[in-house]
């Protein structure tokens, strides 16, 4: 009967049928159905049938927590082998191999350790079990430990040995990785394409051309020398130590067309000062199918840069609004390209878009404004620089000084980004009437000023200000961007306006034609969660067309403490902890929603598991500006644990 299941709703038929006919008593019987619910996928219901079984036997407990594992239910893999630890006696290596995966993925070092002593107490582990220990002490900071680990393994292969020089490369033991490969060829242990991946790693961090050679014979030998993983780490190899030669020998033999060894390639002449080839590489025939992200635009937009070549860097520049490749990366080297050719609108327009402006970005405007003969222009710029810090520092005082002599020298009236800023330093400092103030006397305003006002009454709670203004923006034939949706859907979220919040959601997909980010799902299940709309929160959840991350289960999980929803709270913390398991402030906030429900005993546990897993909650600060008549300003940091 069990071989007809072939879904859900049939098992459950069956599953019916047994019932009715009392066949479920059987252990043999209760098991397999345990299974088909998790292969299902329905752990709530196999674990409802492990918890029937009178006395379960060993199959039946590592039947239940491999569905644990394989659903990536790693809290529930620790606390269903704690379980099993107090009622049966009886192991084996997939168990201990499972339980070990969990350790690794919740950093768990202090149960790893205690499971270290019940495998050498229970005796007969294999390799993979070892190399699982072994990894699991590497991640969780304990590099010694996980070397010992492997010296003491009984037998070694070639996955023992790779995942110990893939340790040693990645916690920057690149020589000692080294050594162990040449243990490894000692010993006639034949290396994997991920050996000679993580070798040719270590090459590039030692410079060692002449070893990274002799890697790239033993590709060919074991004719592995068209795989892309090994070729991309080879390339990155001859580039980095100058061999453009060799490179292009290895680039021009391949018959995959791929991105990223293209990109690799691009990349290399790039940082080489090679543009011509780097853009000979991006306009060969041969890779016309391939599809650029964010690094190839943004590396083929400094090869035009360096040649003034601004017809393609336009060109490029649309191909890569047409992807959707907008990132801070390829904003950065498009403000560059387009102030090295003269074209300050344009550069000037995507330095005010860009959120995280970093020294590269205000050289690149300075230098333009500068090479272009318009050196007042760098006052502006040195004004917005102060006036940014000042944001960040919350300092007011210092702050209005600028304001005051960027109004004596014309700035406000002539420079939107000395406006936009000092727009954002007095909402940060709480005066949101001068930030309205400085708005309504700038001469020019662009979309992101706008989006500033916006997110700044958002902030101060006055979502009523933000719809105002939003319906003036558009009044003015401004098209609104992502940015202005996140501000004005956070805005509604923030008022408790539901109705107004799914209406502008709808309004950016269907009317403006803008595809959502995972920043506008953010703020749809903030405007639920603190609605206390949870479950349709969750169903959205579950729609989302893109995977949720820890932002969006910390929404749901904000909206949980506010309306007291352990049950809920429950569910996102699991999945937060396994996205960022080193992430205090997840296990805190869980540790206040179950204090919120008097339930101390799982507080403890809480902070029992932070202590074991070494994290600690970082204090909260803040600035206070504090100055008198005989002192300059000065910064008060006052903290709170």
């Amino acid at each position: 009967m069990f071989s007809l299941c072939n879904n859900i709703n049939s098992l459950k038929q069956t599953h019916s049928y047994l019932l009715i006919q009392g066949l479920t008593n059987d252990i043999q019987c209760q098991t397999k159905l345990l299974s088909l619910y998790g292969s299902f996928g329905n752990i709530k219901w196999a674990r409802l049938i492990f918890d029937q079984i009178p006395n379960p036997d060993f199959y039946s407990w590592k039947a239940m927590l491999r569905w644990y594992f394989l659903n990536e239910s790693y809290w529930e893999v620790i606390w269903f082998y704690r379980y099993m630890k107090e009622c049966i006696n009886e192991y084996d290596n997939i168990v201990f191999s499972e339980v070990l995966t969990a350790c690794v993925e919740l950093r768990d070092l202090d149960e790893g350790k205690k499971l270290h002593g019940r495998i050498v107490k229970v005796g007969n582990a294999d390799s993979f079990v070892y190399t699982g220990l072994s990894d699991m002490y590497a991640k969780c900071g304990e590099f010694e430990c996980s070397f010992l680990v492997f010296e003491e393994s009984p037998e070694r292969n070639v996955v023992s040995w790779t995942s110990m020089i893939v340790r040693c490369v990645q916690n920057d033991c690149a020589k000692e990785g080294m050594v162990l490969f040449d243990r490894m060829r000692q010993v006639s242990v034949t290396p994997n394409l991920f050996t000679l991946g993580s070798l040719l790693t270590a090459c590039k961090r030692l410079d060692a051309l002449h070893q990274g050679k002799w890697v790239h014979g033993c590709m060919i030998k074991l004719g592995v020398d068209e795989n892309l993983f090994v070729v991309s780490s080879l390339l990155d190899l001859y580039l980095k130590c100058g061999t453009i030669r060799d490179a292009r020998l290895v680039f021009d033999e391949l018959e995959i067309v791929d991105l990223v060894p293209w990109t690799t390639m691009i990349v290399g002449y790039t940082q080489r000062n090679l543009p011509n080839e780097a853009l000979m590489v991006f306009t060969d025939k041969k890779w016309a199918y391939v599809l650029p992200n964010s690094v190839t635009i943004a590396s083929v937009l400094s090869a035009c840069a360096q040649l003034g070549n601004l017809n393609l860097g336009k060109n490029v520049h649309s191909v890569g609004t047409k992807l959707g490749l907008e990132d801070s990366t390829v904003k950065n080297a498009l403000v560059n390209m387009y102030a090295k050719c003269c074209m300050l609108t344009d550069a000037s327009y995507i330095f005010a878009t860009l959120t995280d402006k970093d020294v590269v970005t205000w050289n690149s405007m300075i230098a333009g404004y500068s090479q272009n003969g318009y050196s007042s222009v760098i006052d502006a710029v040195t004004v917005v620089n102060v006036l940014s810090a000042c944001v960040i520092l919350g300092a007011l005082r210092t702050g209005s000084a600028l304001h005051a002599y960027a109004l004596q020298d014309g700035f406000l009236s002539s420079n939107v980004f000395v406006g936009t800023t000092l727009v954002n330093l007095y909402f940060k400092c709480g005066d949101s009437e001068s930030a309205r103030r400085v708005f309504d006397e700038m001469g020019e305003k662009n979309t992101v000023t706008w989006s500033s006002m916006m997110a700044g009454y958002g902030m101060h709670g006055d979502a009523g200000g933000s719809l105002t203004l939003f319906g003036e923006m558009l009044k003015e034939n401004l098209e609104p961007n992502d940015v202005v949706f996140t501000n004005i859907i956070s805005a509604c979220g923030h008022a408790g306006m539901v109705g107004e919040g799914w209406k502008y959601f709808e309004s950016m997909c269907k009317e403006h034609r803008l595809v959502p980010s995972i920043k506008h799902y953010v703020c749809m299940i903030d405007l639920l969660a603190r609605s206390g709309r949870l479950e349709e929160a969750l169903g959205f959840i579950e729609r989302m067309p893109v995977q949720a991350d820890a932002r969006v289960w910390g929404a749901l999980l904000h909206g949980c403490r506010l309306h007291s929803r352990l049950d809920v709270g429950e569910v996102a913390v699991k999945k937060m902890v396994e996205l960022q398991p080193d992430t205090a402030g997840y296990y805190v906030l869980m540790s206040n929603l179950y204090a919120s429900d008097g339930r101390w005993e799982q507080v403890n546990e809480m902070r029992e598991l932070m202590k074991k897993q070494g994290l600690n909650k970082s204090p909260g600060w803040s600035n206070v500006e504090m100055y008198n008549d005989d002192h300059p300003p000065a910064l008060r940091i006052a903290s709170a644990s």
